[in-house]
């Protein structure tokens, strides 16, 4: 190979991704339609995630972190908000304020904060407010409402009331019915103010879980939003690793750490370049698959840093040139079918996708 050939390609579909957020566009109408560029948009890149998405008309984005925003808020024209899911920490509130963050407050200590720093300033700050309705993870519990009333949101000029659903992805689930109850016991509270409750997954609940901005993330980028159901989105990433070389084995030869796998007959072995490191999970040991022009190929013996091996015994020898394209990821085995092999969910592997892939952008 070449040494300016990558060892291995992330390649991102910026049309499918636009695709994917205009189809969770029309399940809503006359909603909004936001974003979530959180961790890197899931580990594909947010400038260029955001970029796409902004042409196509989203104007609303979510990230975690302030480093995060205050990275992508240069990127993003003035018409786009860009809203801090955990909020401001102690001593991040005026960058947030000068950089026109908006955070979304989820204490009566970070209202507090976001208040202090309005009045001090003599300017309305814009912020979100994130109420729990049951996920225990980040917002205002039931104990904290009652305080914050007019008086505690004094110079704050609210912009969203949110929450976030626990079970969205199974239709089915109580826990769905149970905080758009509570959510909707809240929002009396602030009646005019815009609300925010369905994630991916909650926008394939129903128009009653819609309200006015729908935050999808994970769908965009293709992972499926439903349990037991056709996945509705397209496919964005594809992963490639290249060959590194191959050998014969003898039955009885083992292979890799541990020697984890032994060939039942008379083979070969390919190793490729993509292991751990760069995201593909160790869990893959000896249950995943690679594809290789087409053709399934499995993955044998222990996943290592840096390298997977894989039978190849069924491939002709003559095609196995060094250098050659093995998918990890493409339509035919997408990241939801990667993700069941490993045992985890389609999240953890897009945003374990290490730094070492060459990133290609599809337009």
């Amino acid at each position: 190979m070449k040494s300016d050939v990558p060892a291995a390609t992330l390649s991102i579909d910026l049309t499918a991704l636009c695709d994917n957020w205009r189809l969770l566009c029309r399940q809503a109408d006359g909603a909004r339609c936001a974003a979530v560029v959180k961790a890197d948009a899931y580990g594909l890149g947010a400038e260029p995630v955001a970029a796409a998405l902004y042409a196509a008309g989203c104007r609303d984005f979510f990230v975690a972190l302030v480093v995060e925003a205050l990275a992508l808020r240069p990127r993003l024209a003035s018409d786009a908000r860009l809203f801090v899911l955990h909020g401001a920490l102690p001593g991040a509130e005026a960058e947030c304020a000068a950089q026109a963050l908006i955070p979304v407050l989820n204490s009566r200590d970070q209202v507090e904060r976001w208040s202090r720093l309005a009045r001090s300033r003599g300017t309305p700050l814009p912020a979100a407010l994130q109420v729990d309705t049951g996920m225990a993870r980040l917002g205002l519990a039931a104990a904290e409402l009652d305080r914050v009333d007019a008086a505690a949101l004094q110079g704050i000029e609210p912009a969203l009331l949110m929450s976030h659903l626990a079970s969205a992805e199974d239709p089915v689930d109580a826990l769905n019915d149970l905080q758009l109850e509570r959510f909707q016991a809240v929002r009396q509270r602030w009646p005019r103010l815009p609300c925010s409750l369905a994630n991916s997954s909650g926008i394939f609940l129903g128009p009653r879980w819609h309200f006015d901005l729908l935050r999808p993330g994970a769908a965009l980028y293709g992972v499926a939003p439903t349990l037991g159901r056709p996945n509705p989105m397209r496919p964005v990433v594809r992963l490639q690793g290249r060959l590194i070389q191959w050998r014969e084995v003898a039955a009885g030869d083992g292979v890799g750490y541990n020697h984890a796998w032994r060939a039942a007959s008379p083979g070969r072995i390919a190793t490729v370049s993509v292991g751990y490191a760069d995201g593909y999970l160790r869990s893959l040991s000896n249950r995943g698959h690679l594809r290789f022009q087409g053709q399934r190929v499995p993955l044998v013996g222990r996943v290592s840093m840096d390298t997977v091996t894989v039978d190849v015994s069924s491939v002709p020898a003559d095609s196995l040139l060094p250098g050659a394209a093995f998918d990890l990821i493409d339509e035919a085995h997408d990241i939801n079918a990667l993700a069941a092999e490993a045992g985890t969910n389609a999240y953890e592997i897009l945003t374990s996708l290490g730094s070492r892939y060459a990133r290609t952008y599809i337009p």
